[in-house]
């Protein structure tokens, strides 16, 4: 019923609502997943929600109220927006001196408040309602809300189910679930297919790129990684749990049996006329297994240069770059920074009729017309390096390898620059010169970086400011000093930041935009690598020839109002200058 069954027992025993007896019988009762004893003493009768709400109430000294003849009109809907009420499951009451007092079920859910004062960036107090009030009320001030979550999960027998996202069930939904199968599933199983639709089709329309289908203790988490940001969703009962899984893992063709092993699947499907590959994962966990879906939309192959977040003297230099006739250019960062995203792009931009391009990619995440894309496979034999030898039989005027991992594949790279053929990979490293570092650490000779090399960009990805609400503020000393400017700096300069709406829901940022630190290797570097000077030397001598950082260039971005300085801080804090 809450967060907390236990806590909720002992506040009950302590009162003398309930005895041991009673607990010990409920306890004996209890069957099914996610089933609490709380939940059996409410089905018998021995207990009653009021009753249950009214005691936690006093416990945390707030106010139980019935809101089922509360004045719910226009004013009210305007405290909250739909989407925020949904996410948090409150209906707000009123708002007096700039605190607004919101409705809620469950106060052991303490990152409810916390979350609500984060997202609306004003101060949040609560009282208790009934769970069906709350949920009745949310219905009648947002009347657009989705009910078609709720009709699946009426079908399958549980009653009210959670709000939705407003997304609403059309024609793309019955495709969809035409795509995964509802018509040929059987009666008990087609509202499981509508489900997992529905979970797609929203992840979809919130621009994530990953889901992550998460089981608890004793509920059932969904979250959405939307922005580079993982985000919790309205999630089905913890009993559903199980049916979701094996849903998702057979439409991924895995072995529904085994749940001892992690495995691979793939799901092909189309959406809004978009063609979507996800990418499923699963690992075994205490609580069930664990999936991880990663969302590749097939239209992203359509990203530019420009798109990427290139300021225009950047997006020139690069473009230099990767004409060049031969040599490796390498773009590192962490996971998850738009590496494989940047190749793509520089692959559709010298992608012409007179050249050959030739990929080595585990796996092949898009499918590019007028490229060769070859897939690595260890199992058989089909490593980085072996596809590399093959492919330079090929004549490749251009070759992508996906990541240098190892001696070999960074051997045959540097063979295959040294003899004309230009080469694009990635690898794992904080900054561009520490690329140098990297390559001599798997053993590559300095002479080999030295002639081979020809640039290494490092990127990041930054939360873009929602054009819709973006507005004008005046940062804080301290903000600023974070970055390492003054007032002085930016007397001419104004800064932004979202103030939330429902395009963005609520955040602030729409989009992600790169932040670039461009690194070439010219004659006085070359001389640095043969003579194997250390990346410290190395970095402060291309500082001195114009390299400009990670954070330097986060901070021309937000003085153009691309990006915050709370988000150029939060992907450049480990970097040095």
């Amino acid at each position: 019923m809450t967060s907390n069954d236990d806590y909720v027992l002992q506040i009950l025993l302590e009162n003398n609502v309930i005895t041991q007896e009673q607990v010990d019988a409920a306890a004996a009762s209890v069957t099914g997943e996610g089933e609490s004893v709380i939940d059996i003493m409410l089905k018998s009768g021995e207990l009653t929600e009021e009753i249950v709400l009214s005691y936690v109430a006093q416990a945390f000294g707030m106010e139980f109220v019935d809101i089922s003849q509360a004045d719910m009109g226009d004013a009210t809907r305007s405290l909250l927006a739909g989407d925020i009420a949904r996410k948090f499951r409150v209906v707000p009451l009123y708002e007096s001196d700039g605190t607004l007092t919101v409705a809620l079920a469950d106060p052991l859910n303490f990152e409810t408040l916390d979350g609500l004062r984060y997202a609306l960036d004003k101060n949040v107090e609560a009282v208790i309602a009934p769970r069906q009030q709350i949920l009745t009320m949310m219905t009648m001030l947002y009347p657009e809300q989705d009910a078609s979550m709720d009709d699946i999960y009426n079908e399958l027998g549980g009653g009210a189910g959670v709000p939705g996202e407003g997304n609403g069930a059309d024609e793309e939904d019955s495709a969809l679930e035409d795509q995964l199968g509802v018509s040929q599933a059987s009666e008990a199983d087609a509202p499981i297919v509508k489900l997992c639709a529905q979970i797609i089709m929203r992840a979809f329309v919130s621009r994530a790129s990953d889901i992550h289908l998460e089981p608890m203790e004793k509920r059932f988490r969904i979250r959405y990684r939307i922005d580079g940001v993982l985000r919790e969703q309205d999630a089905p009962p913890k009993r559903l749990q199980g049916a979701i899984l094996q849903r998702f893992k057979l439409m991924a063709n895995m072995k529904l049996s085994e749940r001892r092993i992690p495995q691979d699947g793939r799901i092909q499907i189309k959406v809004k006329g978009r063609e979507l590959d996800l990418r499923v994962s699963t690992v075994p966990t205490g609580h069930g297994e664990s999936i991880v879906m990663r969302i590749l939309d097939k239209q992203n192959l359509s990203l530019g240069l420009p798109e990427l977040g290139f300021m225009t003297d950047d997006q020139q230099t690069f473009e230099q770059l990767i004409g060049l006739p031969d040599g490796i250019l390498l773009v590192t960062g962490p996971t998850g920074s738009g590496k494989t995203t940047t190749l793509y792009a520089c692959l559709g931009q010298i992608n012409k009729p007179d050249r050959k391009l030739i990929t080595v990619e585990d796996p092949v995440e898009y499918q590019m017309t007028g490229v060769n894309q070859v897939h690595v496979n260890a199992d058989i034999g089909m490593t980085f390096a072996a596809a590399l030898r093959a492919i330079l039989r090929q004549a490749p005027n251009i070759v992508m390898i996906g990541e240098i991992r190892d001696l070999e594949t960074a051997s045959i790279a540097i063979e295959a620059a040294l003899t004309g053929h230009l080469v694009f990979s990635t690898l794992h490293t904080n900054d561009a010169p520490g690329a140098i570092t990297r390559l001599l650490d798997i053993g590559v000779k300095p002479f080999q970086v030295a002639s081979a090399l020809r640039a290494v960009m490092a990127q990041r990805l930054v939360r873009a400011i929602c054009t819709e609400c973006r507005e004008q503020y005046t940062p804080e000393t301290m903000e600023l000093r974070s970055l390492g400017l003054n007032v002085d700096d930016l007397q001419s300069a104004m800064l932004y930041k979202g103030a939330g709406c429902q395009r963005c829901s609520q955040s602030g940022y729409k989009g992600r935009k790169g932040i670039f630190e461009i690194f070439k290797v010219d004659d006085e570097i070359q001389r640095l690598i043969f003579e194997n000077s250390g990346v410290t030397e190395i970095r402060a001598r291309a500082r001195e020839l114009g390299m400009r950082t990670l954070r330097e260039d986060g901070i021309r971005k937000v003085i153009a109002g691309i990006t915050t300085v709370s988000e150029v801080l939060r992907v450049t804090m480990g970097d040095e200058d």
